[in-house]
């Protein structure tokens, strides 16, 4: 009678196998997901629409027409004039961002398409060093600016960023200027300039080009601001409203223009594109 209450040991020793990374957690509804699923729709959370951070080479596929980008000042990378030093050197911290993504800063630029309308297009990787803003960062931002200004592109930039880099001190913060002054002289030249807000877009960054676009659009949910909610808390001494500095409430408080899901980017992109500049062709 007791044999028949015990499985064989080799029933009881059989475990279902499951392929790592193969299945993730969303990081707002908590949900264990099928990860090539959320691959599938543009790294989007199926159960609630929470949006992931995507690497810069995903970002510029899923806007940009197949086989029409061309990166601008690929070489450019930072210095240390500082000679840095925390815990670790600040050249090395370079060296690992460098190790880790294949890329030399952490912006993009470069001419594309999109739906067959040439634009100037910069993108900020939070991959490499939270996406910071150094003086290569603003002088590629700059020259995004400038390129777009000399050929009268529209031009495009998605944040994605922790604020200024600390490691280069006021370098960094000078670059918070030199951005704005080139978006100042793309305005004179009456050239659209489309701003797009992902998850995170804070601190010098923030305060700089990503709120200057002639239209503002955000991922949904994208956390938006200068300083983070937890130090502003601390400092004013009282709770902030829920949802303070995500995109649906500064949407509701009119800082931005729309907030529009990764699957409806590029066709409002192109909407929009079509709308200010006559489809890219220098109609005014």
């Amino acid at each position: 009678m007791a044999i028949r209450l015990f499985r064989k040991k080799e029933e009881s020793d059989k475990k279902i196998k499951i392929p790592e990374g193969m299945w993730i957690k969303c990081d707002a509804c908590l949900e264990i997901i099928y990860k090539p699923e959320v691959e599938r729709i543009l790294n989007v959370c199926p159960k609630c629409t929470y949006h992931f951070r995507i690497p810069v080479s995903e970002r510029i596929r899923s806007v940009i027409d197949e086989g029409t980008f061309v990166e601008i000042a690929e070489d450019m990378e930072s210095l240390d004039p500082l000679n840095f030093s925390d815990t670790k050197k600040y050249a090395d911290r370079l060296k690992e961002a460098r190790k880790k993504t294949d890329r030399k800063e952490a912006a993009i630029i470069g001419n594309g398409k999109i739906n067959g309308i040439d634009i100037v297009l910069g993108v900020l990787d939070f991959e490499f060093q939270g996406g910071s803003m150094g003086s290569v960062v603003g002088e590629k931002v700059s020259l995004a600016a400038e390129a777009a200004t000399e050929s009268r592109l529209p031009l495009v930039i998605f944040s994605a960023s922790g604020g200024a880099r600390m490691q280069e001190g006021v370098l960094s913060l000078m670059q918070m200027a030199k951005t704005s002054a080139a978006l100042a002289r793309l305005s004179d030249a009456r050239v659209p300039y489309i701003s797009v807000l992902t998850d995170p877009t804070t601190g010098g960054v923030a305060a700089s080009f990503a709120m200057l676009g002639d239209v503002i659009i955000s991922e949904p949910r994208a956390l938006v601001g200068f300083a983070g909610p937890r130090v502003i808390e601390q400092t004013i001494k009282q709770k902030l409203p829920e949802g303070f500095q995500r995109a649906e409430f500064l949407l509701e408080h009119g800082m931005i223009d729309m907030i529009v899901e990764r699957s409806r980017m590029k066709a409002m992109l192109a909407q929009i594109l079509r709308y200010l500049s006559g489809a890219g062709n220098g109609e005014k």
